[in-house]
């Protein structure tokens, strides 16, 4: 008799902690207090969306602390153009011809810059870090102080697209320019030449300017200029109008665009047609200059060319 009432005391026992169990586990009805603390999450999250929406336009309009206190270390007044020349680990020789040629050298650059004009070869770093390829770049650059190093950038021929969006975004938040603009290091540049063109577009917002051009899609695999998203083209098979990629301006506003939205921007096979999409999505002036066509003049019309290739 004792052992049975034990076991029904023990079972009422197990009975009531299941019942506890599964009363906890019901659905609560929620009261006004619960309501009104739903309502302030979403709120608060309301408030949350539209403090990141401020926080994109106010990094597009260059009010980003970063970039001040970059900007300011660099120059206290606002430059002319910040001229970006595309350079290799292999192409030490195209860059002494450059030096000989076109691009000034120790004092004469740094005059240069006295006058706005900033003028860097670009170079990311190599796929393994510190080896010889990256000191012979850092020895030159001690010698020669004329590189803007991309640090988080892998230097290698299939990574140039996505080196315009290094280059653009690092050059916008280092320098205070009017314009920045890209060059290859195979080129000639009538220096005195770009910089007047530039200074006719001083205060110019929105501006993308160069030799633009549209051409065929590369759809077979194997051949010179094949691009892996043709599909995307259309039927066609035809490029949108693009800035040739020897040389290409782009304003600081656009500039900033790639910037804002690095991590979003699609590339392409090549960095001028990858450039050319970027700007079909924003309200950018196309500026077709004859002056920028690799040395040849186009339609009869007579024009100073600004480069040769």
């Amino acid at each position: 008799m004792k052992i049975r009432l034990w076991q029904d005391a023990e079972n009422r026992t197990l009975l009531a902690n299941l019942l506890k169990k599964n009363m906890e586990q019901r659905p609560k009805v929620l009261t006004v207090e619960d309501k009104l603390m739903v309502l302030g999450c979403k709120d608060l999250e309301k408030r949350i969306v539209e403090a990141e929406m401020d926080l994109t336009l106010a990094k597009s309009q260059g009010y980003l602390k970063n970039q001040l206190r970059q900007s300011e270390s660099f120059s206290e007044k606002k430059l002319l153009a910040v001229i970006g020349v595309y350079t290799g680990f292999g192409s030490y020789l195209k860059r002494q011809t450059s030096r000989g040629s076109w691009m000034p050298r120790g004092d004469a650059l740094k005059k240069l810059e006295e006058r706005g004009v900033v003028v860097r070869f670009v170079i990311g770093r190599s796929a393994n870090r510190g080896d010889s390829l990256d000191r012979h770049i850092d020895e030159e650059n001690h010698r020669t102080k004329d590189f803007f190093i991309l640090e988080g950038h892998e230097e290698a021929q299939e990574e140039l697209p996505k080196k315009v969006k290094f280059f653009f975004s690092t050059a916008v938040q280092n320098w205070d320019a009017e314009f920045y603009v890209k060059v290859n290091d195979n080129i000639d540049i009538d220096l005195e030449g770009l910089i007047g063109l530039l200074e006719h577009r001083r205060g110019q917002d929105s501006a993308y300017v160069g030799c633009m051009k549209s051409g065929e899609v590369v759809s077979e695999e194997g051949k010179d200029w094949y691009e892996p998203d043709w599909w995307k083209f259309g039927d066609e098979k035809s490029y949108f109008q693009h800035a040739s990629g020897s040389l290409f301006i782009l304003s600081k506003n656009l500039a900033q665009y790639i910037n804002v939205n690095s991590a979003s921007l699609k590339t392409y096979a090549y960095d001028d047609t990858s450039v050319g999409s970027w700007m079909m999505g924003v309200k950018a002036t196309y500026i077709d200059d004859n002056r920028l066509c690799c040395g040849s003049i186009r339609q009869g019309e007579l024009s100073s060319i600004i480069y040769s290739c």
